[in-house]
């Protein structure tokens, strides 16, 4: 069974063939333009290492403890900046408060909402 609205197939082997050996044309090159310049390879050198050895003499808990360090110790200026580390700033009893004082106001809408509707 076929595909009735389908398109007819056309078979690959239909048509003038080409003899065994015969290979098609050779594609022509396009020329490199000048303004290109070649990619230079890594200058690779200096005394040889044996398996294991780093480039510092430091232990990679070392170098990820210091990395950490930094990032936290980074000071970056703005507004989204100021609001995170007031945020940080803050004890476990202002969180709970602030997240009350939110819900308290968001009910207090919905109630002004409801009124003015009249339901």
């Amino acid at each position: 069974m076929g595909n009735l609205c389908g398109k007819q197939s056309k078979d690959n082997f239909e048509g003038q063939g080409r003899t065994l050996g015969s290979a098609p044309a050779p594609a022509t090159r396009a020329s490199i333009p000048s303004n290109v310049a070649t990619p230079t390879k890594p200058k690779v050198g200096g005394p040889p290492r044996t398996l294991g050895e780093s480039n510092k003499g430091d232990d990679p808990k070392a170098a990820a403890a210091a990395a950490a360090e930094a990032r936290a110790n980074k000071t970056s200026t703005g507004d989204l900046q100021k609001k995170l580390d007031a945020q940080k700033r803050q004890t476990n009893n202002q969180t709970l408060q602030q997240a009350s004082n939110e819900n308290r106001l968001a009910r207090e809408v919905d109630q002004a909402t409801e009124t003015r509707n009249y339901n």
